[in-house]
């Protein structure tokens, strides 16, 4: 489990259909093979360490639901440990199981701000909600606005120089990763209406909404 809080920007060293190779400093501090590291908020298996880079495999899922496997040697990323259970979460609870990707339609600039307006796979769309939290590339951002399609998100400056967002356009693609909290309610939700219409059935021998005869 991560925060969304990005501890450094990684450069890629070596990008293969299986592997990744990426350079890092401060992540790299305490990490032992075996320990996770999200990279772009995708939760990845460190299986080699050696002078300041670690190695992770990338399965084929993962480049599915990804902007993994559109990287190249040289391209830089978003890098952050594991929680520790004695530390604070200044972001919200990420997994690291990156939902799906989504398209930057539009960056724009408010005073210090920087705003980007993102547009998701429709899917995702019951998942988003003004004012809560969604990880993007890994960094835990605050929904600003929401509409039918798209959602923006505010950038302030720290977490621009901090992060590879600040270097994404439009047209570029990013990883997804929504609240947890959304789908749990969701699948309740979800279990309270098939109860109900269980319910309905046995009972009185129609379901709620259709049609009668």
């Amino acid at each position: 489990m991560f925060a969304g809080i990005i501890e450094e920007i990684g450069v890629v060293r070596e990008a293969g259909r299986e592997v990744l190779a990426i350079e890092g400093h401060k992540v790299l501090e305490g990490t032992k093979v075996g320990d996770s590291i999200a990279v772009n908020g995708a939760c990845l298996t460190v299986v080699s360490l050696e002078n300041h880079r670690f190695a992770v495999n990338v399965m084929p899922e993962t480049l599915r639901c990804t902007n993994l496997g559109r990287l190249n040697y040289g391209d830089q990323v978003n890098l952050e440990r594991a929680l520790a259970l004695n530390g604070r979460v200044g972001g919200h609870f990420v997994l690291g199981h990156v939902d799906d990707i989504g398209a930057l339609t539009k960056v724009t600039s408010e005073e210090g701000a920087r705003i980007m307006r993102i547009s998701p796979p429709p899917r995702l769309m019951p998942y988003i909600v003004d004012k809560g939290f969604i990880a993007v590339d890994g960094v835990s951002l605050t929904v600003a606005d929401l509409d039918d399609s798209s959602f923006a998100a505010s950038l302030v400056s720290y977490t621009m120089r901090h992060t590879t967002l600040e270097r994404k356009a439009a047209g570029d693609v990013v990883n997804l990763e929504v609240d947890v909290l959304a789908k749990y309610v969701e699948k309740f939700r979800g279990r309270e209406r098939q109860s109900l219409d269980s319910v309905l059935r046995e009972e009185y021998g129609f379901v709620k909404g259709a049609d009668a005869g």
